[in-house]
């Protein structure tokens, strides 16, 4: 008796949840990204990926001591593999980071900043599923420290300097048109062509 009891009630959660996630479907507009999340379905996926967490992960301490040189690293690979969805400010503020649902968050506020080193370079490593953030370790140990100097970087997003993003900028990803405007525009102020670099506009 005590058993049909269980079922019965994990039925009835279960047919609570699915007309729920119904509602909220058909509330923004099925399946498409072009919605934000809503604040209960937000709230869901927080529970439901803080649940599926290690519970070691929260505990790890960052082998890697902290320095100048360190920070160098975690920008420039900031720059090369995260910019593109995160911007290299860490805001999100990207047309790729801005489609994604749900959207690339913004990394220098507290949701991020309050989270244990542990927990950042177990996203960084295992990337987070039904959204895009992808899953970056291989396993090597070179790896894995190039992922906790992130970690190093995403505490300091919100310090970031205008001359650091300017640094950035250079080492982010370049489209063929990109790269060929830079190389003209390097030879033009180095004096190896005459005429003015061709003006391209990007979106």
């Amino acid at each position: 008796m005590r058993s049909r009891w269980f079922l019965a009630g994990a039925a009835s959660v279960c047919a609570v949840l699915i007309g729920t996630g119904m509602a909220v479907l058909q509330g923004s507009r099925g399946f498409s990204a072009r919605e934000k999340p809503g604040s209960f379905e937000r709230w869901i996926a927080q529970r439901a990926w803080m649940s599926a967490l290690p519970s070691d992960a929260k505990t790890r301490v960052n082998p890697v001591q902290n320095s100048p040189e360190i920070l160098d690293q975690g920008r420039a690979h900031w720059a090369d593999h995260c910019a593109s969805c995160h911007a290299n400010d860490g805001s999100g503020d990207t047309p790729l980071g801005k489609s994604l649902y749900p959207p690339a968050p913004d990394m220098r506020l507290e949701e991020t900043q309050k989270k244990a080193d542990g927990t950042l370079f177990y996203i960084i490593q295992n990337g987070i599923r039904l959204t895009g953030m992808p899953a970056w370790g291989n396993g090597s140990a070179a790896d894995e420290q190039d992922s906790w100097k992130l970690v190093h970087f995403i505490r300091h997003l919100p310090r970031l300097t205008p001359e650091e993003k300017q640094q950035m900028q250079r080492l982010n990803p370049k489209s063929p048109d990109e790269f060929r405007e830079e190389q003209e525009e390097e030879k033009f102020l180095n004096g190896e062509i005459d005429a003015t670099p061709s003006q391209h506009h990007h979106h």
